[in-house]
């Protein structure tokens, strides 16, 4: 008789516990996922996913507007949030069940209730089960932080911003990462009155500054209010249901929704981890090896949880290894080394490698290479938006360490050259390939 119930027992079905549980079944694991809420986790539920759909939504707001320049006759446009919300929570819905069937096909089996860690080997379920396994792997990624202050709950977070009753006319949101941006992009493309509330003075710190100072000159222009170094001291609401947020440094600002974007916390509170040993940060992050074992051997973690780097493909990387190594002989680690990322704010924003600040720290002696443009679209549609296009070189050795891009499919364009620049290629490789004209992406080539 096996020792175990499951070699695998998986807890949280998001993008890295599905993956490492396909993957494990697949080199012959019997292997078990249990999930409380949805299969698919925060990227397809409530984050990346439907975040993205909504993003597209909000691009015909300018894309419309832009058609009549090039001579189609566009009739007065309105939208209609409820269709745009009910088209993309059906989507969710239809690969929710994508998501279950590819566990199915691999003989996963799949328990949709809350389970927990009651020992090195054990899970308790929330039905009164206690089930064996030979590892385990928390994967329950992470949650969206609400601030403590009087009125805080009258505010809502993204796990909610997908299914508004209604498009809020004027929104206060809360943040100055990505998440925030994104947020405040897509409402104002919808019509909303934004305004950006952020403890600090910088927005989208980690990415390249110059790329972040020119999305704050475009969404100012555009109209989005910002208000920088304030802090909430209460949120009230009136019978007709407006909020009324009260800021350190400023007058109040009525608003008909308050969104909190200031961060996420790994999903580590009740979930027994404390029976097996399993060391937990300071930020409430499982503490994982470069084999992304715990300090319990027989406990394994990945994803958001471990606060590492809080991607979904990266999460999808580590189930991958975590999956490779235990059960497919085959050791597999991450490398964590120039990872690409984007922003999809409007205009989008895209990087891969060092800032130029991140540079001149490491390396000393650093060149760096702009092109600063209008595309040919924003040209003929009397657009002033201008892209901006940076590369960070190695001054020693011509390698280009850095590549950051803001402007209209920065994130399409960045992939593709994110290659580039993982490959150690330098700036004379750049230079010695032809231009793709007319495109955006032949500025990459351009630059001297």
């Amino acid at each position: 008789m096996a020792k175990y119930d499951y070699d695998l027992f998986v807890i949280g079905a998001g993008s890295g516990g599905v993956r490492a549980s396909r993957v494990a079944a697949a080199h012959g694991a019997k292997v078990a996922i249990a999930e409380e809420h949805k299969v698919g986790g925060t990227c397809v539920i409530r984050g990346c996913v439907p975040k993205k759909l909504l993003v597209y939504g909000a691009h015909f707001a300018e894309d419309l507007a832009d058609a009549r320049r090039f001579g189609w006759e566009v009739p007065e446009t309105r939208f209609n949030w409820a269709t745009l919300r009910d088209n993309v929570l059906t989507e969710v819905t239809r690969l929710e069940g994508l998501y279950s069937e590819n566990l199915e096909r691999h003989e996963v089996e799949i328990i949709k209730q809350r389970a927990t860690v009651a020992g090195p080997h054990e899970i308790a379920l929330a039905d009164g089960r206690t089930v064996t396994a030979g590892r385990i792997l928390v994967a329950t990624g992470a949650t969206p932080v609400v601030p403590d202050f009087p009125g805080a709950e009258h505010g809502i977070t993204s796990n909610e911003v997908f299914h508004l009753d209604a498009l809020p006319k004027r929104i206060v949101i809360a943040g100055g990462g990505y998440i925030a941006n994104e947020f405040a992009g897509i409402f104002h493309e919808f019509g909303s009155k934004v305004t950006m509330v952020n403890r600090s003075d910088i927005i989208l710190r980690g990415y390249e500054e110059a790329l972040r100072d020119r999305l704050l000159q475009i969404s100012i222009t555009k109209g989005i209010d910002f208000k920088f170094n304030a802090a909430f001291e209460k949120i009230e609401k009136a019978e007709d249901g407006t909020l009324t947020a009260y800021l350190t440094g400023c007058d109040p600002i009525e608003a008909d929704a308050v969104l909190f974007a200031i961060g996420r916390r790994p999903n580590t509170d009740g979930l027994g981890l404390e029976n097996a040993g399993v060391r937990i940060d300071d930020k409430g992050a499982v503490v994982v090896d470069a084999d992304n074992m715990s300090s319990c051997d027989s406990i394994h973690a990945v994803g958001d949880v471990t606060n590492r780097v809080q991607l979904t493909p990266v999460a999808i990387r580590e189930g991958q290894a975590f999956a490779d190594t235990i059960f497919g002989d085959n050791p597999t680690r991450v490398d964590y080394e120039n990872i690409p990322s984007a922003v999809f704010s409007h205009p989008p924003l895209a990087g891969v490698g060092l800032t130029e600040g991140q540079a001149r720290d490491r390396l000393g002696t650093v060149k760096t290479y702009t092109s600063d443009f209008r595309s040919m679209k924003n040209v003929l549609a009397g657009r002033n938006e201008r892209s901006l296009y940076k590369l960070v070189v190695d001054g020693t050795t011509d390698e280009v360490v850095g590549l950051h891009m803001i402007g209209p499919d920065a994130p399409e364009i960045l992939q593709a050259a994110a290659i580039a620049v993982k490959a150690k290629l330098k700036k004379a490789d750049f230079d010695a390939v032809v231009a793709l004209h007319p495109t955006m992406a032949e500025e990459l080539v351009l630059m001297r």
